[in-house]
C-alpha cells in the first residue's frame, strides 16, 4: 500500500513510529507540491502532540537536508564551521560571531531563517541593510566564502528546500513548539550547509522555544546526536533567554548594535555570549588548541578591527551599503515613535523576554502570518535593562513602530512584560551549560 498523508497523520497521532521510507516520501511529496499545506499542517500538529523517536527525527532531518543540493565545501582552504541558535529576543549573535570567526582564519557559510513567532530572524536583520541580498545561489555562496571567509544566505530552492517550505508553514499554523521539528529544521540546514564543525546555541527561558534548562538540554543533546551520526564535530551551549539579549530588539536596530559590538562597544551581555560561542567555533574547527586560546584570538580580532572589517566585507559582497552600518537604524526612519516607562522610578526588577518579544512583534518588526512583511525600522531600544535603575526623565524603552496603532499595541505589551520596583533583579548566568565535542549524549 502506498503512503497516504492522512493515514500517516492518524498513525502519528496514535503514537506509532513511522519508517524512514514513509518520512522520506512525505518530505519529497510536500516539497514537490503533491501534498497541500492543510494536510501537512495536520501531520505537523500530530508530531507536536505525539512527538517523534530519535530514528524518526534523524530520518526527517536527512530527508530535508537531501531535498535539494548538499554544499561541498572541499574547495575552501580554511577550516569550515557553522553555528545556529534556536533564537530569542534580541539575538543578533550570528552578526557578531561569524565576522569574528572569519577574522580568525575560519570560514562560515551559513543558511539562516526569517523571523519565527516572537523571535527575530538573521535574514530579516541583514535585509534591513540597504541593497543587501540574501538570495545567494550555491555558486555565489562558495565564491564569497573563498573570498571573504563569511557568507550568510536565506534558504533557497537549492538548499534544504523542504525545510524552507515547512518552516514557513510551522510559523503560520502554530506548530513551532516541537523538539523534533526544531531539531530537524536546524540540523537539516547544518548538514546541507556542508561545514564539518558545528556549534549550536540552545536558548532557554520565557523568550525561547525551550523554557526550562531540562528541555533545552534535551534539545541540545538531540541535535548533537543528529550531527555526530552524520559525521560532523558538534558542540552545544545552553544560554539564558529569560530576558532580552542586549538593548536592541528589531531588525535594523539589532544590526546597529551588532556593528557596535564589533567596533569594541555595545552591550556586555552580547559580547559575552558572542565570545563564548566564537571560542567554541574556533576550538571545534581546530583553529585553536583550547577555549582560552580561542577566546584570546577572538578578543584580538575585536581589538584590531579585523572583525568589523569582515562584517563590512560581507555586506559589500552581498550588494549592501556598508556605510549604513555607521547610521542610526541603518538610515531607516520609523513611522511612529514613543516611549514606555518615563514615569517609572526604581530598579527594572523583571524584563520578560517573551513579553518584550511580543512588543517587538506588535511594532511591526515581526511577522504575523506566512509570507508577511516586516518593517526594518520598527523595534525597541532598551534604555534601562533588567537589574539597572531607571534614569530620571528618560524612558525605560524607546519604541519605533510602523503606525500609531502598532505603537499603542507595543506599549500595552511592554506594560505586561516589565516590572519596576525597589527589589533587586534575579541574578542568572548567561552561559548555563556546554556540551563539549567529546561528551557522549
Amino acid at each position: 500500500m502506498s503512503p497516504d498523508i492522512r493515514r500517516l497523520s492518524d498513525r502519528k497521532r496514535r503514537g506509532e513510529e513511522l519508517s524512514a521510507e514513509e518520512i522520506a516520501w512525505l518530505v519529497e511529496a510536500y516539497t514537490a507540491g503533491e501534498i497541500d499545506d492543510a494536510p501537512m499542517a495536520a501531520w505537523l500538529m500530530a508530531v507536536c502532540c505525539a512527538g517523534m523517536t530519535d530514528a524518526e527525527t534523524q530520518a526527517l532531518t536527512d530527508a530535508m537536508a537531501r531535498s535539494g543540493e548538499m554544499l561541498n565545501l572541499a574547495c575552501i582552504d580554511a577550516p569550515t564551521v557553522d553555528k545556529h541558535s534556536t533564537g530569542g529576543v534580541g539575538d543578533k549573535i550570528t552578526l557578531v560571531a561569524a565576522p569574528i570567526v572569519a577574522a580568525c582564519g575560519g570560514c562560515v557559510v551559513k543558511m539562516s531563517g526569517r523571523g519565527l513567532g516572537h523571535t527575530g530572524g538573521t535574514i530579516d536583520k541583514l535585509e534591513a541593510i540597504p541593497g543587501l541580498r540574501t538570495d545567494l545561489t550555491p555558486e555565489e555562496l562558495l565564491a564569497q566564502a573563498r573570498e571573504v571567509g563569511v557568507a550568510v544566505a536565506s534558504q533557497s530552492k537549492a538548499l534544504a528546500p523542504a525545510d524552507g517550505k515547512m518552516y514557513a508553514l510551522r510559523d503560520a499554523t502554530g506548530t513551532v513548539d516541537s523538539r523534533a521539528l526544531i531539531a530537524s529544521s536546524i540540523m537539516s540546514k547544518k548538514l546541507a550547509g556542508g561545514a564539518q564543525a558545528i556549534v549550536l546555541e540552545v536558548t532557554v527561558g520565557s523568550g525561547a522555544f525551550m523554557e526550562t534548562v531540562d528541555e533545552g538540554r534535551a534539545l541540545a543533546e538531540l541535535m548533537v546526536r543528529i550531527g555526530r551520526r552524520a559525521g560532523r564535530c558538534v558542540a552545544a551551549l545552553l544560554t539564558d533567554m529569560s530576558r532580552p539579549l542586549g538593548r536592541a530588539v528589531g531588525n535594523a536596530i539589532e544590526v546597529e548594535e551588532a556593528a557596535a559590538v564589533l567596533a569594541g562597544g555595545g552591550p556586555a551581555d552580547v559580547r559575552e555570549v558572542a565570545l563564548a560561542i566564537v571560542s567554541w567555533m574556533l576550538a571545534t574547527a581546530g583553529l585553536a588548541s583550547g577555549i582560552d586560546e580561542a577566546h584570546e584570538a577572538a578578543d584580538e580580532a575585536l581589538r584590531s578591527g579585523a572583525a568589523a572589517e569582515k562584517l563590512a566585507a560581507l555586506v559589500e559582497a552581498q550588494g549592501g551599503d556598508a556605510s549604513a552600518l555607521d547610521r542610526a537604524l541603518l538610515g531607516h526612519t520609523p513611522a511612529a515613535v514613543g516611549a514606555w516607562g518615563i514615569d517609572r522610578e526604581g530598579i527594572v526588577t523583571r524584563m520578560d523576554a517573551l513579553g518584550v518579544g511580543r512588543a517587538a512583534l506588535a511594532t511591526g518588526a515581526g511577522r504575523r502570518c506566512k509570507g508577511g512583511a516586516v518593517d526594518p525600522a520598527a523595534g525597541l531600544r532598551i534604555i534601562s535593562v533588567e537589574g539597572e535603575r531607571t534614569r530620571a526623565g528618560e524612558p525605560v524603552v524607546e519604541v519605533m513602530a510602523s503606525s500609531g496603532e502598532h505603537l499603542q499595541d507595543a506599549l500595552v505589551e511592554l506594560g505586561a512584560a516589565i516590572i519596576v520596583s525597589e527589589r533587586a533583579a534575579e541574578q542568572r548566568p548567561l552561559i548555563i551549560d556546554v556540551l563539549a565535542p567529546e561528551e557522549r549524549v
